[in-house]
């Protein structure tokens, strides 16, 4: 699975640009940001910047989308409501995404990112996503 991932990854510049990784959180693929000092946002913190969030939790949306639903066409965004719940502190993230429902055309996926504990969210996402064409 995290050979997969990593191969999602490769193929994109802003996950590189990053510095993603794959992981697993038990049996659960995971998005893993390492900090740097080019991600934070607010210096005076400091803390990431919620661009930098939002993006790598469409990524991992976009990610388990299509490690779990392969197409022949990319999935699509159709829209994602982000919920910023507190700082995103000079440390390594970790982002997991959970297919809620997957029809014939969409599929809704949350999303959360957390530093040090899972229970304590740093973010959290829903979005809905259009399946690209079938094979």
């Amino acid at each position: 699975m995290t050979d997969r991932l990593k191969a999602f990854l490769d193929a994109r510049p802003y996950a590189q640009f990053l510095g993603l990784k794959p992981g697993l959180v038990g049996d659960d693929p995971v998005l893993i940001l390492p900090f740097s000092p080019h991600l934070i946002g607010n210096t005076a913190l400091p803390a990431l910047h919620g661009g930098v969030i939002g993006a790598v939790m469409e990524l991992s949306a976009l990610a388990q989308l299509t490690l779990a639903h392969p197409r022949q066409g990319p999935h699509q965004t159709i829209d994602v409501t982000i919920e910023y719940l507190r700082p995103g502190r000079p440390l390594t993230t970790h982002v997991r995404a959970v297919l809620k429902k997957v029809g014939r055309r969409i599929a809704n996926i949350q999303v959360e990112a957390w530093q040090e504990s899972p229970s304590q969210p740093i973010a959290a996402m829903r979005g809905h996503f259009l399946l690209g064409p079938e094979s």
